[in-house]
């Protein structure tokens, strides 16, 4: 069975999606307990971006691993630097510059509904980029919705004071870039093999999250322990295998067609976080889930019959 009819097949589709958004639910936790392990403080930002950097640099490499594993040439192809570097700056270096230093400063949960932003931010970048992927009155309804979930995230369970601070602006940011980042290697996938595409984007992102960070923080200012390495390399993996799957469903779908999918971060990312870190699941964090989940479902769903445009 060839990659594309693999990835367009619905059970291709589910597993992959499933596996993808598992992976990077998972990562909210593990980035928390990194921090913590590696005593990385929420104001030392240049210590964050590098330890993103060692992440994104050891994924590109992993894929690198498999490619050789797998007999594929990994060596730099003329002609692919304008893309890879426009991928790398989008989905591997504004995207980790802003969650990194954004998670810092906020819970696993609420970095973990906020995730779900990255579906809307998907549609709205489809919608100027692809003509059959226009914004439509559902979409628009569904959008808002989302947005109030991730707005509501702020709310205290003593009342209706919303504490949406700096930290979750910076995830905003982060599923915006993300969004963009996905939607641009898309098109870059039309000309480019997946593992070469995503391999030297994470490499190029990483090494330039390295240098910034390394600029203040000095290139290796960590004592790893042996959980610090495993936790390490284990957000590696996840990097490496989410972005692999992603990039592939991506390649050959719809943008709206496959986007849904990623109502499963936050669902994972909640409970995971919850499990992982103890953190409260109240009353307000289910409503913030369920709307952000909602508003998802809505603005992928596929209309019984033909409809207008907004």
């Amino acid at each position: 069975m060839t990659a594309e009819k693999f990835f367009t097949h619905p059970l291709g589709i589910i597993g992959s999606a499933t596996a993808a958004t598992f992976l990077w639910g998972t990562a909210f936790p593990f980035i928390k307990l990194s921090y913590a392990e590696l005593q990385i403080g929420g104001s030392d930002t240049f210590g964050q971006m590098l330890f993103a950097g060692y992440r994104f640099v050891l994924a590109g490499l992993l894929i690198f691993a498999f490619m050789a594993l797998m007999k594929q040439p990994v060596k730099y192809v003329r002609g692919t630097w304008k893309g890879l570097s426009k991928l790398a700056l989008f989905q591997t270096f504004l995207q980790y510059v802003f969650l990194y230093i954004g998670i810092s400063m906020s819970t696993g949960i609420q970095g973990s509904i906020i995730a779900g932003a990255t579906s809307f931010f998907q549609i709205l970048i489809a919608h100027f980029m692809y003509k059959n992927d226009a914004m439509t009155l559902r979409k628009v309804l569904g959008i808002i919705l989302g947005f109030l979930g991730i707005l509501s995230v702020g709310l205290t369970e003593e009342g209706f004071n919303l504490q949406f601070g700096f930290g979750e602006i910076l995830l905003l940011a982060a599923m915006f870039f993300g969004g963009l980042g996905n939607v641009v290697a898309k098109n870059e996938a039309k000309d480019m093999n997946i593992l070469y595409m995503t391999s030297w984007q994470m490499l190029i992102g990483g090494l330039a999250l390295i240098v910034v960070g390394a600029t203040v923080a000095g290139l290796t200012p960590f004592v790893f322990t042996l959980k610090a390495a495993w936790m390490l390399l284990y957000l590696a993996f996840l990097s490496a295998g989410g972005f692999v799957l992603w990039n592939n469903v991506m390649k050959f779908n719809k943008v709206g067609s496959v986007s849904m999918y990623l109502f499963l971060i936050p669902v994972f990312g909640v409970f995971l976080a919850a499990v992982m870190l103890g953190e409260p699941v109240h009353m307000i964090i289910l409503l913030s889930l369920a709307l952000v989940v909602a508003g998802i479902i809505i603005v992928n769903r596929q209309p019984a019959i033909k409809e207008s445009n907004a």
